[in-house]
Parts: C-alpha cells; structure tokens; sequence
C-alpha cells in the first residue's frame, strides 16, 4: 500500500483501539451513512475474517455504528455508539460470515429505512484508511487515497458530461474516473476521485445536472 505521509503511517486521531478494526470501521460506517444520504433506521452489518473473529474486542461494531451516526473518528461518543444507535431507533444486527473474501478486515453493509436500501462493501486497509469495492451490485475501484465522489444517474446521453463540466467550472482535478452501467439505458454508477475535498454548495450544483439520481462524497 502506498502511503502519502507520516501521518498516514501513525494513523487518524481516532477513539482507538485499533486504527484498523475501529478507525477503519468507522469510516466504513459513515461511507454508507453518506452514500445513503441520511441516517439509516437499520442496518445488517456482515463481518468477515479478521473483523468476524474480533470486531468487539477491538470495537469493530461500536465504530460501525458510529460511522452510521455520523460520527468522525475522533469523536468522544464513539465507544458508546451502540447505545446512541439504540436511544436514536437505529437497529443493528452483526452477522458473523464465512465466505471467502478477499481482504480480512472486510464488512458488507446492507442499510435503510422504510421505502429505501443500499448494500455496500468495505475494507479497512490499514491506518484508518478504507476502500469501498462494491456498491449495489457495482462494482467500485476506490484507491482511499484521494476525496471521492459517487454518482447515481441514469444511462443518458449528457449525463457524464453535465458533472465533468461543473468541476471544471470550479477548477477541480480529476484524478480517477470510471463508470459501470447495469445495462444499457438503466441505473449507472459515475465515480469520480479528485484532488481536493468537494464543498457541498458545488454538490447540490452536482445534484442539479442533468439526469442525476443521487451524489455523496468519501473525504480521504
């Protein structure tokens, strides 16, 4: 893994224990808290290897929940999440699976409310940092590395073209860019990593383009 300075050596300043297990966890959490768009009322968290064997020892599953409250690494209430889930009507369930994956500290997120879900993959990397490989069937490439943003759209023509030209209006780099579709016409996933944190005025600009379902960002 390639890291960008000492400080993604040491790691985030995080309520430990674990950088990994808790850190990781938790940006994991809020990744699908984001993506979804608001605080899910449950949630079924499936843990794999490393996570499965360990996750409340090293506070795997407080650190989810924290991340679905929307709390940052750091906050105090992080390891008193699952009590704040429960006094906020948020339901959590952890299942411990045994399917082979590819990374040990791998969790699949499966979250929502009454009228809507979402389903995401994520793995903790190490040193606070996470990818997210899989989102509603799509599969993703995010490095971790850099802010990203994710955009549900539907397959039309001028759709990709509507977003790229509001960050070039705002002088934003794109560094990774990739796109999947379901099928020709249907549901597609944009996802974009740029160089620099997206401010949420130029997202709600983002959300008024053309052909745009719904838009989140993963800060780095």
């Amino acid at each position: 893994m390639k890291y960008n300075s000492v400080f993604d050596i040491i790691g985030p300043v995080m309520i430990g224990p674990s950088s990994s297990h808790t850190a990781g966890a938790a940006r994991i959490g809020k990744a699908a808290r984001n993506l979804f768009g608001e605080q899910p009322k449950w949630a079924k968290i499936y843990l794999y290897e490393s996570f499965a064997k360990t996750y409340k020892g090293h506070g795997t599953d407080f650190a989810l929940a924290g991340g679905l409250l929307g709390f940052e690494t750091d906050d105090t209430r992080m390891s008193k999440a699952l009590e704040i889930a429960k006094e906020n009507n948020l339901q959590i369930e952890f299942i411990v699976d045994s399917a082979a994956v590819d990374h040990p500290n791998t969790a699949r997120l499966v979250i929502g409310n009454d009228t809507d879900s979402i389903e995401l993959i994520g793995i903790s990397i190490g040193g606070g940092k996470v990818e997210i490989t899989e989102l509603n069937g799509f599969e993703l490439r995010l490095s971790g590395n850099h802010p990203a943003i994710l955009i549900m759209h539907n397959d039309r023509y001028g759709a990709i073209a509507s977003i790229t030209k509001i960050l070039a209006r705002h002088e934003i780099n794109i560094g990774h860019m990739e796109v999947n579709r379901k099928d020709v016409g249907k549901e597609a996933l944009m996802v974009i990593e740029v160089d620099q944190n997206v401010e949420d005025s130029i997202l709600k600009e983002l959300e008024n383009a053309d052909h745009i379902n719904q838009i989140a960002k993963l800060v780095s």
